[in-house]
């Protein structure tokens, strides 16, 4: 059994939930897990203006993943940053060039997930998710979340993300908060659990 774990990240946020999210799926017996990214759109002059060049040589020596090398994987979890209460350009832009495995059904059956962060705690986490969940519905996806079986999303001592729909972190207005060992917890756990199902639909 294969697992992809494919993210887009700005500053690194989302790749750190990405290894956590890694972490979990690898803890399933026989599943070998495969951390990917979607490739840059922007150029290189405005990646500098917004400050993520340097912060993005933390994982640039993680592989981008082709469209056609998706059928390859058993389940496939997306990890994206929040733009406007969406998917972010650079992960819908690859989205956009799977219409060739769609006309096929070529990842129908497939397990998938989704997990975002957001600059602040209202910033589009649930719609960003419920927004790619009809993506995957399209292309024929089995939808795993993030079940309140994990107990994390329950408590309110701490500013957290962490949705039914999908793990989550609030990155700040200025991308200065990290993700918190509850996010990354809450991570693990979906990595794990859609592992799980995953092969329990390939057995």
């Amino acid at each position: 059994m294969k697992t992809l774990v494919l993210f887009y990240s700005t500053y690194g946020h989302i790749y750190k939930m990405a290894e956590a999210m890694a972490e979990g799926a690898r803890e399933v017996e026989g599943n070998e897990v495969v951390i990917k990214r979607v490739p840059e759109t922007l150029p290189q002059s405005i990646l500098d203006q917004i400050g993520a060049t340097q912060a993005q040589q933390a994982f640039s020596h993680i592989p981008v993943a082709t469209p056609n090398e998706l059928t390859e994987y058993d389940a496939i979890i997306f990890g994206t940053p929040t733009r406007y209460g969406n998917l972010c350009g650079q992960m819908q832009a690859y989205l956009d060039s799977t219409g060739g495995l769609w006309a096929k059904g070529a990842l129908v059956g497939k397990v998938g997930g989704v997990f975002v962060s957001t600059a602040t705690q209202h910033g589009g986490q649930e719609t960003t998710i419920r927004s790619f969940h009809t993506e995957l519905l399209h292309h024929g996806f089995v939808i795993v979340g993030l079940p309140y079986a994990w107990q994390g999303q329950m408590g309110h001592e701490e500013v957290t993300g962490g949705t039914p729909y999908g793990a989550s972190t609030v990155a700040g207005g200025q991308g200065e908060r990290q993700p918190s060992a509850n996010e990354l917890e809450g991570a693990r756990y979906q990595g794990r659990h859609t592992a799980q199902i995953a092969k329990k639909l390939a057995s």
